[in-house]
């Protein structure tokens, strides 16, 4: 029997949450031949959204990290949906996009927390390369939100 990513993870000690639905007219996954697109996922448990704001006003590294790495579990959640374990082959790239007052300048540090995450729940799979990316606004004020796209065995 294949082993679902949300089992995986499981036997880490973490718990996947339920997918979030996606926020418009649009699949949250979209697999095209042997790889999958992940569209924008964002700090949101359940359906409770959080971290709406800035990095380095309204919240600190640490708090980003945090949101980093529930973007991350949404991630692994979506992906759960449509590819177990023994197909995925890996992640292959991340992007992290931020919003962040004037002078803070902690975005690597935030980033690790879906690196981080995407390590321990998939081992190598979850080598990633990645992108970091200010931005002056996010959809519903979010202060963090995060694509990925990942290799799959047909």
């Amino acid at each position: 029997m294949s082993l679902s990513i949300y089992k995986a993870a499981e036997n880490k000690g973490v718990l996947l949450p339920v997918p979030p639905m996606a926020g418009g007219n649009y699949n949250p996954v979209q697999l095209r031949g042997n790889i999958g697109y992940v569209a924008i996922q964002f700090p949101i448990q359940e359906t409770i959204f959080t971290h709406q704001g800035k990095l380095g006003q309204e919240f600190t590294t640490e708090d980003g990290y945090q949101a980093m790495r529930l973007c991350a579990l949404n991630v692994l959640a979506q992906i759960n949906e449509y590819v177990t374990m023994d197909r995925l082959e890996g992640i292959n790239h991340i992007t992290a996009y931020y919003r962040s007052a004037e002078n803070w300048d902690e975005a690597p540090s935030i980033v690790n927390g879906a690196s981080d995450l995407f390590k321990q729940i998939l081992d190598t799979k979850g080598e990633h390369s990645r992108s970091l990316l200010g931005v002056h606004a996010l959809p519903k004020n979010f202060s963090v939100g995060l694509t990925v796209t990942f290799t799959f065995q047909n």
